[in-house]
């Protein structure tokens, strides 16, 4: 029997993994959606205010492109049908409209770091969101969440996250990473610096000394800059032309071709650390190197889809 299931969109990441979850899931009625909140969430991202965020600004119009460009069933909101599954791949925020379907939370990426703000936001019991990615999980308002590795099994289980809601499945866009290394990227074995959006994000971050350290590990080798889809490139290249003119910048495309060709990457807390693991690259972050060995995403040949389709079937 047909069943009609939700997919809630986010970053481009974000929406990608969840629409490979629903190409092997054809049988059923498949919907998308923009991330989206009510109240006062709502409110303020009606009028711009989290433009910064994936409930507005580039992440959403990037999905909405992509809803577009693949020609996907859009319910705005999920207003428009009974839904009898919702899979998103985050829960800081649970729409009210959702509570009462089962939910499968599927791990997008790399968390960010367990910093002050994480921990008043869990011991004051405050809006998750407002603890970033980093209160991914604790909203318990799923039935299951698939991740990408043993090692963020772990490190969910430490936070609080119920072991038996985890499952380990490996996870969409990180778990294929060898198809990368095929590719027409035209420069090779150089120093990659990846950059984050962390200051868009209301965060701190020295971007003068991530430049030196750069430079630093590249030690004379060609330095080549990446900059997030999501960061101010008009100031993120003012930096980069003071402190390293010699280096090539790149502001968009695919940034796994250049992860693959790379020598070794320097970046902060990011998604990309997850690629440049996968691929057994030398990285350079805040993480301590044993931690992000374990983190290592699960290598599966791109199956971690169809494994996440199955434990959807559970629940329909």
């Amino acid at each position: 029997m047909t069943k009609k299931i939700l997919f809630i969109g986010g970053s481009l990441n974000q929406t990608t993994m969840l629409w490979r979850v629903a190409q092997a899931l054809e049988e059923h009625e498949c919907w998308f959606t923009p991330y989206y909140g009510d109240g006062v969430v709502r409110t303020l991202a009606m009028r711009g205010w989290l433009d910064f965020t994936i409930l507005g600004g580039v992440a959403r119009r990037a999905t909405e492109a992509f809803f577009q460009e693949k020609k996907l069933q859009v319910d705005e909101r999920g207003e428009r049908n009974h839904y009898d599954l919702v899979v998103t791949c985050s829960d800081l925020i649970v729409p009210q409209n959702i509570r009462h379907i089962p939910i499968v939370l599927v791990q997008e990426g790399m968390m960010t770091p367990e910093n002050l703000t994480y921990h008043l936001v869990k011991q004051l019991g405050l809006p998750r969101y407002l603890g970033n990615t980093s209160m991914t999980g604790l909203s318990h308002a799923y039935q299951k969440f698939c991740v990408a590795s043993e090692g963020f099994r772990e490190m969910f289980v430490r936070k609080g996250v119920r072991p038996e809601r985890i499952e380990v499945t490996g996870i969409p866009n990180f778990d294929d990473l060898e198809r990368f290394q095929d590719n027409d990227f035209p420069h090779r074995d150089f120093v990659l610096g990846a950059t984050s959006c962390l200051r868009e994000s209301f965060q701190y971050e020295n971007r003068p000394a991530f430049i030196r350290k750069v430079l630093e590990v590249a030690d004379g080798r060609q330095v080549i800059f990446k900059l997030h889809p999501n960061e101010n490139h008009t100031r993120a290249l003012r930096e980069i032309e003071h402190h390293a003119p010699q280096a090539i910048t790149y502001t968009s495309g695919n940034i796994h071709p250049i992860i693959a060709n790379c020598t070794a990457m320097v970046t902060k807390y990011s998604s990309v650390l997850m690629v440049a693991l996968g691929m057994g690259k030398t990285v350079y972050s805040d993480l301590d190197p044993s931690l992000a060995e374990r983190l290592r995403p699960v290598q599966n040949g791109g199956t971690s889809a169809n494994r996440i389709a199955d434990i959807c079937r559970n629940y329909l």
